[in-house]
């Protein structure tokens, strides 16, 4: 190849990377309005259970796709569990835990830390009513401690959902009506536990931020310290919420690629919004996040078809 032929490879190849790097970041601004056009996946629910829905979302403006699951947990036939990889590295893929666990429809859960080897999860991790890793009590942000009570999702056995802020005293778990008024200027530096009350759940996990409280969008990423980290930026994303009817909603939302570029927590809790949610809290995201249904991977983690090992899932099973 000849000198020349060399450059204007080269120049074409550069000119493909500025294409796909403007394409992805041409919509940073945060949108106040999404219209998403939602349709249900038929080929992934023929032969899902009445309570289970699934549908595939999209907004070209943005871009974004997206996926979400409607679980009716009044349905006899549909069960709501938080697992926990038992692998020695405590890390398995959704479709890994889909089968181990047989579950029908699995998304990623809360944080871990990917450094560490078995890895460890971040903030609360409660199975079946025994604690896997307790809340994380306090942050360091610019040498001051600030204590948080972050968002976590919890489920009874009867089928209740719950999205509460949420600290643990040994083992037993609190939730408080309001956050702990952290702001990036001014911490908490400790817990009044006369402001809270115990948290009846079997299951529950930490994550955050709390997206939705009360039915109206309530981004709490300051209360419970978020300041200071890549988490409030446009990323792909998971989320879990509730309606009113007590439906339990699941969605991911693909990001990192020209075709769907992710969303913001603002733009997240919109979505939720839209979707008939009351209550809605933000998941663990990038490239963790993904939803499968029946051992099929439906979105594309980050742009690929690689699922990420991650620590917790949420997990939706037939009787």
């Amino acid at each position: 190849m000849t000198h020349d032929n060399i450059l204007r490879k080269f120049s074409f190849i550069t000119l493909i990377v500025v294409i796909i790097i403007s394409s992805c970041a041409r919509n940073s601004k945060s949108f106040s309005i999404i219209n998403m056009t939602w349709k249900i996946v038929e080929n992934t629910t023929t032969n899902l259970p009445a309570g289970i829905k699934i549908m595939s979302g999209r907004n070209d403006e943005l871009p974004i796709n997206a996926w979400a699951a409607i679980i009716d947990p009044t349905d006899p036939d549909v069960d709501l569990d938080i697992i926990v990889s038992e692998d020695l590295d405590r890390r398995e893929t959704l479709t890994q835990f889909s089968g181990n666990k047989k579950a029908r429809v699995v998304v990623n859960g809360g944080y871990f830390l990917m450094d560490k080897t078995p890895t460890e999860h971040v903030g609360l991790l409660y199975v079946n009513n025994h604690t896997v890793a307790p809340a994380t009590k306090s942050v360091l942000r610019n040498n001051k401690r600030f204590f948080t009570a972050r968002g976590a999702l919890g489920f009874s056995d009867d089928g209740g959902i719950d999205i509460a802020w949420v600290t643990s005293r040994n083992d037993s778990l609190f939730n408080f009506a309001e956050p702990l008024e952290n702001n990036p200027e001014e911490p908490v530096d400790s817990f009044n536990f006369s402001k809270a009350e115990p948290w009846d759940v079997d299951d529950a996990l930490h994550a955050g931020p709390v997206l939705m409280h009360d039915g109206k969008i309530r981004v709490t990423s300051d209360e419970e310290v978020f300041f200071g980290s890549t988490i409030p930026n446009i990323h792909p994303r998971t989320a879990a919420g509730y309606r009113i009817s007590g439906e339990l909603v699941l969605l991911v939302v693909d990001g990192r690629q020209v075709s769907s570029r992710g969303v913001d927590l603002q733009e997240l809790a919109i979505l939720m919004k839209d979707l008939g949610c009351v209550e809605a809290i933000n998941l663990d995201g990038g490239g963790s996040s993904a939803m499968v249904v029946d051992g099929k991977l439906l979105n594309r983690p980050a742009g690929t078809t690689i699922q990420r090992e991650v620590m917790s899932a949420i997990a939706v099973s037939v009787n």
